[in-house]
């Protein structure tokens, strides 16, 4: 078993040892150990972004972490939407902190002046505090003010390294999950493989079989998702060229069926009027853990960069993801056999496109398809 990181009862003690750790990326690099004594017992994690897929492209190094400090409490600091996903992952995550917002990040507003009293509150309450951020420019800044005997992180360069010993350098060449899998292994943390996670509940199964029922869907229905939406409008797929891509799915003897939720209703109908046949509607119909049902139960998933992008990844169904306004190179499923990829930042990303990726993940599925 790799060597565990562990805390300094001194902090000076932690320059005088190194280890040599395989990053990510393939690389061996002399780091110092970035501490020394006694297992960490309360470890916060930052990992204040918006997203499902921001939360589950951690989910490697949750795993990692915990297999490496099983007695330790982990902390998820994130924002309000993120709580109810402490309960889902109780497996990775022990309690929630919600992130009052700090000036320079965006993600929530900062309150400048409660600030001082939620760091008050914290400040030698942990052990261990770890920046899954993203570079580090303001958040390695927040993390070390949380006051942890320890903190870690990666930074951007040509930014001065806050520690030396427990940052690295922020790889900008690897995928998101593999970033923050890199980064423990500069610690000493051994990885415990790339898969994400996202556990489905047995009552949550119930109740999509209950609404897939409801729709008269057969059980053996070859269910193809049309994801219509996604936060960010920029990576949204344009109706028409989703119109297009659902009759391309029912030629092949696939079902067609539109997601998305309750907001989305409006892109749902473009895209129906842009079609011949009758896709399955279910937009507005699932919760979060009846979406994970349904996509592991669909033998197809297509599409934006968006938080069922990872969800397909999680769970091992095939997908045709298309990028519009992000780097398939951060945020793209690791496994290009079973998740294809359609760039369409430089070129028009066209029903053709799409459903030539579409042939090509089936092949690689090994699904058959008329």
């Amino acid at each position: 078993m790799a060597r565990l990181v562990a805390l300094a009862d001194s902090l000076d003690a932690r320059a005088d040892e190194e280890t040599t750790v395989r990053r990510a990326a393939g690389r061996t690099q002399e780091r110092p150990l970035a501490v020394a004594g006694c297992r960490p017992r309360e470890v916060v994690v930052m990992r204040a972004l918006p997203g499902l897929g921001d939360f589950l492209c951690v989910t490697p190094a949750l795993r990692a972490l915990r297999s490496a400090l099983p007695a330790a409490r982990v902390t998820l600091l994130g924002l309000a939407g993120a709580r109810p996903l402490v309960d889902r992952y109780r497996h990775l995550v022990d309690a929630f902190l919600e992130f009052p917002g700090f000036p320079g990040l965006p993600e929530a507003p900062a309150n400048v002046r409660a600030l001082p009293e939620f760091l008050r509150a914290v400040q030698g309450r942990f052990d261990l505090a770890l920046q899954m951020h993203g570079s580090g420019v303001v958040s390695n800044t927040f993390v070390q003010l949380l006051g942890a005997r320890v903190s870690a992180g990666c930074y951007a360069t040509p930014l001065a390294c806050p520690d030396p010993a427990t940052f690295m350098a922020y790889p900008a060449g690897l995928a998101e999950p593999q970033v923050y899998l890199a980064l423990l292994a500069s610690l000493g943390i051994a990885g415990r493989g790339e898969q994400l996670e996202f556990p489905i509940a047995a009552h949550e199964q119930a109740e999509l079989d209950a609404v897939l029922r409801g729709l008269a869907v057969a059980d053996d229905a070859a269910l193809a998702l049309v994801h219509v939406g996604a936060a960010d409008a920029r990576r949204r797929v344009e109706p028409w060229v989703l119109g297009r891509v659902v009759d391309g799915l029912a030629a092949r003897g696939l079902e067609p069926a539109l997601t998305g939720s309750c907001g989305d209703a409006a892109l749902a109908e473009s895209v129906r009027a842009h079609v011949r046949c009758r896709p399955l509607d279910l937009v507005g119909r699932t919760s979060l853990g009846t979406l994970g049902a349904l996509v592991r139960r669909a033998r197809l998933v297509i599409a934006g960069d968006t938080g069922v992008s990872h969800l397909a990844s999680a769970l091992g169904t095939a997908s045709v993801i298309v990028f519009l306004a992000s780097a398939p190179q951060r945020w793209a499923p690791l496994d290009r056999r079973l998740h294809r990829v359609v760039d369409g930042r430089s070129a028009p990303a066209g029903a053709a496109a799409i459903l030539a990726e579409v042939d090509a993940v089936l092949a690689a599925a090994g699904v058959a398809h008329a």
